[in-house]
């Protein structure tokens, strides 16, 4: 990982990009939580709470996000590529977490067989394992497309190979733990 810049460096619009279950919203929270803005999961916009992982209709979702990127302050987790236009357009700053696949499928299934409640999980829902997510996650082995969005951007941005660098991010901008 390059040399972690002061968390101020990243401004007050703050993307986390990244593949499936690399700890995006989790580092968003945490984030959030020190910055005092809102973290924004777009997981979350984009599916219909308390259901079970139901997708929203488009057209609404992009307006949820579209709306949410309009806020003066956020750090807003989540891919979505056909309205990344937009974040890139408003962020102060971006961070690509990836990690190995395997061990994202540890997470995933540590995620979905024992907690009860996780950041960024969908209100009222109770996460349950897919076929469709195995899948995911074996298709989204590489984060370096977003790696590339975050240099093509000029945008100040930080590179997290592996969770040992997102651990480096926590201890260097002092983010308060998982709650």
């Amino acid at each position: 990982m390059q040399t972690i810049p002061p968390l101020a460096d990243l401004g007050r619009r703050i993307m986390i990009l990244g593949p499936t279950n690399s700890g995006k919203s989790t580092l968003a929270d945490a984030m959030a939580r020190k910055l005092g803005i809102e973290a924004i999961h777009l997981d979350v916009f984009s599916h219909i709470p308390g259901t079970n992982w139901v997708p929203r209709d488009k057209a609404e979702f992009r307006a949820l996000h579209d709306a949410a990127t309009l806020e003066d302050a956020w750090v807003m987790d989540g891919n979505y590529t056909d309205i990344m236009p937009q974040r890139f357009a408003r962020a102060t700053g971006v961070i690509v977490i990836d990690d190995h696949f395997l061990k994202r499928y540890v997470r995933y299934f540590r995620r979905t067989l024992f907690q009860k409640q996780r950041v960024g999980a969908l209100p009222g829902s109770r996460d349950s394992v897919k076929w469709l997510m195995i899948n995911w996650i074996w298709k989204t082995r590489n984060a370096g497309k977003y790696r590339r969005m975050a240099a093509e951007s000029g945008l100040p941005s930080v590179i997290c190979h592996s969770l040992k660098d997102v651990n480096a991010l926590y201890a260097a901008w002092a983010l308060p733990p998982l709650r």
